[in-house]
């Protein structure tokens, strides 16, 4: 049953797919997105004031920088259980965080930010983390 009523959760789900991030709502939703080759961000979303209040802004400017992910992904914790219980099994090694930010190659995490490293800072640090770790995964080296 999900936590909150959609109505109030309309403004927080655009602010993240308005830039093409798809949401998944079931666990075969994030199973068929992730087994894929690539990079994929998964960014889970929730209603927490502060924390989440810094991250969809700081994914959206992070989202304007040069290199990227291949794929764009969120779930939305305390809302799309079991798409979020899915998407937080691929996090191997890290406790439940909302919200978090991972990123993702060939399925198997490479990167997570948990809103232990988002709830005090401003979108603009958070986002120069994730840039960070876009131009570490997401370059493509040319071809030999």
């Amino acid at each position: 049953m999900p936590m909150y009523p959609e109505l109030m959760l309309i403004p927080m789900r655009e602010a993240l797919t308005r830039v093409g991030i798809k949401e998944l709502r079931s666990a075969v939703d994030v199973d068929a997105a992730l087994v894929g080759q690539g990079t994929a961000l998964v960014v889970v979303n929730s209603v927490c004031g502060c924390a989440a209040g810094r991250m969809r802004p700081a994914v959206r400017i992070a989202l304007q920088h040069a290199h990227l992910p291949e794929k764009l992904y969120s779930v939305f914790a305390g809302q799309d259980a079991e798409a979020t219980q899915q998407a937080r099994s691929y996090f191997t090694g890290y406790p439940p965080s909302s919200p978090s930010i991972a990123l993702l190659r060939d399925g198997k995490l490479i990167y997570l930010l948990q809103r232990n490293q988002i709830e005090n800072r401003d979108a603009a640090a958070i986002a120069a983390d994730l840039t960070h770790a876009f131009d570490q995964f997401c370059v493509k080296s040319p071809a030999s």
